[in-house]
């Protein structure tokens, strides 16, 4: 019999009771750990490279969405939730179940059933489609989760100064230190909160609270002076937005 070496990553104690209780009944699957928030998760997955991942969306520290931006290696996930709003529909449009809180025995088996098919027949997941659709869906962020040297730091976005695209990345200036993400200006154009960023130019957001003066540079061109003495350039478009948003 195959082996499955599977996790439980859910901030919930009863919630791990019941996915305990209903793995009773696949002897195939050898729980290896259990989880309460998503750090002490995203480690585990990391270091035990399991098969399974019963993965709850919403928990302390990091959500189950955050932990999937920031692993490398991508295991079988199934999907715990409470909250519908996150479009259910995207999962099995990309492959991958999800339980609706509370599921029922029967429900939980047929998911646990589909996953064992996909890993008996070596089939990778697609979350390609998953994370972008989480994306668009996303509303306004309060912070910023990025992986740097090794360790996970979360950026709240007050801290922030201002963004810079880098290629497929974007370089986060932030109060504690720059931070390069593997986002789109876009994203954080779309999800970073209207009355406190302005993107001025195709390459750059600032942050309004950090302006501390607006300078002539060139022939009519604009440079925006931030704390920390940055300079930023602003295009036409970026400085008819940002005197409407400064009003000046």
């Amino acid at each position: 019999m195959m082996k499955i070496k599977a996790l439980i990553v859910e901030d919930e104690e009863l919630g791990r009771k019941i996915l305990r209780e209903y793995l009773k009944s696949f002897p195939e699957i050898e729980v290896a750990g259990e989880y309460a928030d998503g750090f002490s998760g995203l480690r585990a997955i990391r270091e035990q490279k399991p098969g399974l991942v019963f993965l709850d969306v919403q928990m302390p520290k990091l959500t189950g969405f955050e932990m999937l931006e920031l692993l490398d290696e991508m295991p079988c996930i199934i999907f715990t939730t409470a909250y519908d709003h996150y479009a259910l529909r995207a999962f099995e449009i990309n492959a991958v179940d999800y339980l609706l809180k509370p599921f029922s025995e029967e429900r939980f088996r047929e998911a646990v059933e589909k996953a064992i098919d996909r890993l008996k027949t070596d089939k990778r997941v697609g979350y390609a489609g998953l994370k972008e659709h989480v994306d668009k869906t996303t509303g306004t962020i309060s912070r910023v989760v990025v992986k740097t040297k090794g360790e996970i730091r979360v950026i709240p976005v007050p801290e922030i100064i201002f963004l810079e695209a880098q290629d497929d990345y974007v370089m986060i200036y932030a109060n504690s230190g720059n931070y390069l993400k593997q986002k789109t200006m876009k994203y954080f154009d779309d999800h970073l909160p209207k009355d406190e960023f302005v993107r001025v130019h195709r390459s750059y957001i600032i942050r309004t609270d950090k302006i501390i003066r607006l300078e002539p540079y060139g022939k009519n061109s604009w440079m925006v002076v931030l704390k920390g003495s940055y300079k930023v350039p602003v295009s036409r478009p970026g400085y008819t937005l940002l005197k409407r948003v400064l009003d000046i």
